[in-house]
């Protein structure tokens, strides 16, 4: 019996503590409010119950009085209970209010801090809430208060008089109001203010003004909840500060259509660069019908000449396999080991197998040319890959004298994402492009919504990881207008930042060498 007051942090999934991640992976039960993001809900374990109780304007899915019984009720069940809450618990979260509700009922508890909003989205649209040139001190203020009624719990005068930096939060419905009080209790109407709407978020904006005309640039640039409002000479700060709004990729949605297997590390760079993502899997892993064709070869390893990996999907596969017949590295010892791309090369290097041919291209005629100089004509070979796959590499070895054995290490089947998200965002003109890393994802992308649906909307941009998967997306009549000249994920995710931001060099930038040190993937 225990109840977790987790903060889930101000939207960023990244921002949430360790701490609190750990919590919220050995729960019981998850309470969850309406800003919740996906992949903070991705650690909660799958047995586990997960209760929504989101409160927005107009629509509580439960009162707090509930809540607190739920959260009571849940624990003398003798769980574990998560109860995750945006930003911090105990700032404007109601977390007070949950924590004494368990003491009077004699339920263990405890708070886990969260990131506030009142910190994090200034500070991500570049201004810090304290300054030694500008602000010693931050004052945080509910900007839900009712203006019509009399009297106000704020000391307006004090707030004016004070040299802090003044955040307001859930303030935009009394935004006038909040003005007018500040500026009738003698603050400079030049005193720099600031909107950040979606802190933190890649949908996030944000806009600075005198304080007179902040209502009025608010109104105009259609700001609504949720934003925080900061007024203080910090703000004049944000034109040297603001690192994340001026990331190459920042207000660009993209979509990537691997299987969330594969996509993290995409989903991540992209991230990294401010592009918010749309995951649309098309295709999903999963194991062959019978491992048996895989386990045969592995222990007839000692008669082939060479083996050669077309994916880390495959490698990872082969090495599961290794491990359940009791074997290990030492299998490998007298075999030439081929791997197409490097990230395939990188997954055989954390087992302790460096590649002896990595193509200069990583496509299957590139393999086949690399494999024939490096002696592999007339000699046995063991492919390991998924099921479906082209037959150009074993094709062209058998024509120079091999003799070439295939097993299937994994399959990739369809999978229907839901499309509604997708095709909202394309409707709206909102969706900047699509990413396709294999000729797989084209075929099986196009099987849910037609290539006609893309030909409508030109302003979306179609990325292609190569050479084979342009020509699968022409075979559909679609033109790849982005693809890289090295068939890699971070030369893919290069070739749409120029795209996008064609004065970022790449190549010299700060992001290059974090892209190029996070993997890649082969264009089949």
């Amino acid at each position: 019996m225990f109840v977790y007051l987790i903060g889930a942090g101000p939207g960023d999934p990244g921002l949430i503590t360790v701490k609190g991640a750990s919590a919220l992976a050995a729960a019981d039960v998850v309470v969850y409010d309406y800003l919740a993001s996906d992949e903070l809900m991705a650690l909660v374990r799958p047995d586990a119950e997960k209760i929504y109780v989101g409160k927005i304007a107009g629509d509580h899915a439960m009162h707090q009085y509930e809540i607190n019984d739920l959260l009571i009720r849940k624990a003398k069940e003798g769980k574990t209970v998560a109860r995750l809450k945006g930003g911090d618990p105990y700032i404007f979260g109601r977390g007070g209010e949950e924590g004494r509700a368990l003491y009077d009922a004699g339920v263990p508890f405890m708070e886990i801090p969260g990131i506030s909003s009142t910190i994090a989205g200034p500070a991500y649209a570049g201004i810090p809430v304290t300054d030694r040139t500008a602000a010693s001190s931050v004052t945080i203020i509910t900007g839900h208060e009712d203006p019509s009624k009399p009297g106000s719990v704020h000391n307006w005068q004090a707030l004016a008089q004070s040299a802090s930096t003044l955040v307001f939060v859930m303030g935009m419905k009394n935004l006038p109001d909040i003005v007018k009080n500040l500026m009738d209790a003698g603050l400079d109407p030049k005193t720099p203010a600031a909107l950040v709407h979606w802190g933190t978020l890649p949908r996030q904006r944000s806009l600075d003004a005198p304080l007179s005309e902040l209502h009025a640039a608010a109104l105009r640039e259609g700001f609504t909840n949720p934003s925080v409002i900061v007024v203080g000479k910090v703000v004049s700060l944000r034109s040297k500060l603001n690192w994340n709004e001026t990331r190459p990729l920042f207000g660009k949605t993209i979509a990537v259509t691997r299987s969330r297997e594969q996509a993290s590390d995409m989903v991540r760079m992209l991230g990294s660069l401010g592009a918010r993502t749309i995951q649309h899997p098309v295709i999903r892993i999963e194991p062959p019908s019978s491992y048996a064709e895989l386990d045969n070869a592995i222990g007839s390893l000692s008669s082939y000449d060479w083996l050669v990996f077309t994916s880390v999907n495959g490698v990872k596969k082969f090495k599961e396999r290794l491990d359940a017949a009791g074997r290990d590295a030492r299998s490998l010892a007298g075999l030439k080991i081929a791997a197409i791309g490097p990230a395939t090369a990188g997954e055989l290097l954390s087992f302790g197998i460096r590649a002896d041919c990595v193509p200069e291209k990583f496509i299957a005629e590139s393999a086949a040319e690399a494999m024939l100089a490096a002696g592999a004509g007339g000699s046995r070979v063991l492919l390991v890959r998924a099921a479906e796959a082209r037959s150009t590499l074993p094709d062209t070895l058998r024509a120079n004298g091999a003799s070439v054995d295939i097993v299937t290490a994994y399959v990739t089947v369809p999978h229907d994402p839901n499309k509604s998200e997708f095709l909202g965002l394309l409707e709206q003109g909102k969706l900047d492009c699509v990413t396709f890393a294999s000729s797989s994802t084209v075929r099986n992308f196009l099987k849910g919504i037609s290539p006609e649906v893309l030909k409508k909307h030109p302003e979306t941009h179609i990325a292609a990881i190569g050479p084979v998967t342009a020509r699968t997306l022409r075979e559909y009549g679609l033109t790849a207008d982005i693809m890289p000249e090295e068939y890699t994920i971070p030369a893919l995710i290069a070739a749409i930042t120029h795209a996008f931001s064609p004065e970022t060099d790449m190549a010299g930038a700060a992001y290059s060498s974090w892209l190029n040190a996070e993997g890649s993937f082969h264009d089949s």
